[in-house]
């Protein structure tokens, strides 16, 4: 229902109830009474006494980007008593969300779904045991949810949501989730990162990559990184690397390994890890963030170093540690070390052109982002 035919209702049933000459004497008091009336209305709709529908690019079979359709009249979700619904603004494109398109996930959601873990908007509505946000509140998420992102409203356990404040636009917070908590649970969590040691960001154009070159500075490391083309070796560099390599210079690992590194984050470890293990200080440690496909390792090159080798995924991260990550970005945010770069924002019917582009490119530039309300 829309807001004009719900006024029309509204003012017909205070008419009704008070008589026309009440309403004109207590005008001020009758308005306030309006406003609040359909707050409650709107929140009792979207939680599910009455039908709400929304745009949304929904997906009803796993797939290609082509079962990515627009359809203008889906269900809006409702409200559980735990849950935020948010009016999205932005959805963040990372490759999981193809991935799980694709049906090639370990968690699938039920069909039909809204895609996008990763988003910014405003709180439109909350749940009644909701205690750390208000209506209107900007905020991000970032989570798996059936109704996801890329829909008008989307709704997220009260976890998984997380206040934007005023430094970032809604464009910049949709790239916050997925690679900023990564980035963190990688070099914080897992490697365990110490003021003035040597972090090798392997692909660092990328949204996760170029969150680890941030965080790699804030905590006071020697940070390197690598790109696939003079516009991500720039890119990486302004965001405050040390030095930077070309990846598809054949030469690239000699270069690299001069130096050796005591933190590797891997984006392609399919590729790279076996190269990896050779570019690593005694008691180094590689943290795989990305891989598409298996790769053949030699042990022995573990076995003199020392070293480790260990995976990263947000979905195993306890509620304490997920805690502990959200509240280092949002401090980030307010410090101003944490500053999305948005490559390209695609409007709300290139949801599917943005999917491709993820996988199918030439080289990172930072974040892809759906505009999907202005």
């Amino acid at each position: 229902m829309n807001g004009k035919k719900w006024k029309e209702i509204t003012w017909s049933s205070f008419l009704s109830l008070f008589g026309e000459s009440y309403f004109k004497r207590n005008k001020c008091q009758m308005m306030m009474v309006l406003i609040l009336s359909k707050n409650m209305f709107y929140s009792q709709m979207l939680r599910g006494s009455m039908t709400a529908i929304m745009r949304a690019v929904v997906v009803r079979e796993f797939g290609g980007v082509k079962k990515m359709k627009v359809e203008t009249d889906m269900p809006a979700p409702s409200v559980g008593d735990h849950e935020v619904l948010i009016k999205m603004h932005a959805s963040g494109v990372n490759p999981v969300d193809t991935y799980i398109r694709e049906g090639m996930y370990a968690v699938l959601p039920e069909l039909p779904y809204v895609p996008g873990k990763d988003g910014a908007g405003v709180v439109e509505a909350l749940g009644t045991k909701v205690t750390k946000f208000k209506l209107e509140d900007r905020v991000f998420c970032s989570s798996t949810s059936r109704h996801g992102t890329l829909g008008r409203l989307a709704t997220f356990p009260e976890a998984a949501v997380f206040p934007l404040g005023g430094n970032l636009s809604f464009e910049e917070g949709a790239c916050l989730g997925i690679p900023y908590f990564t980035a963190y649970r990688a070099l914080v969590q897992k490697a365990s990162a110490k003021k003035g040691e040597r972090l090798l960001v392997h692909g660092a154009s990328g949204g996760v990559g170029l969150a680890a070159v941030q965080l790699g500075r804030e905590l006071g490391l020697q940070v390197v990184g690598t790109a696939g083309t003079d516009e991500g070796i720039s890119l990486v560099k302004e965001t405050g690397a040390h030095d930077v390599f070309n990846h598809r210079d054949p030469k690239y690992l000699k270069k690299l390994g001069a130096e050796k590194f005591d933190i590797i984050i891997e984006m392609l470890a399919n590729v790279n890890l076996g190269n990896d293990l050779t570019l690593m200080n005694p008691r180094g440690r590689t943290i795989v963030v990305g891989s598409r496909g298996a790769t053949e390792i030699n042990p022995r090159n573990l076995m003199q170093c020392e070293s480790a080798v260990m995976g990263v995924a947000l979905g195993t991260a306890t509620a304490e540690e997920v805690a502990e990550v959200s509240a280092a970005v949002v401090a980030g945010i307010k410090a101003g070390w944490v500053k999305p770069k948005v490559h390209k924002v695609y409007s709300h019917d290139e949801a599917a052109q943005a999917h491709h582009d993820i996988i199918h490119n030439k080289g990172a530039q930072g974040n892809l982002v759906v505009r999907v309300a202005e």
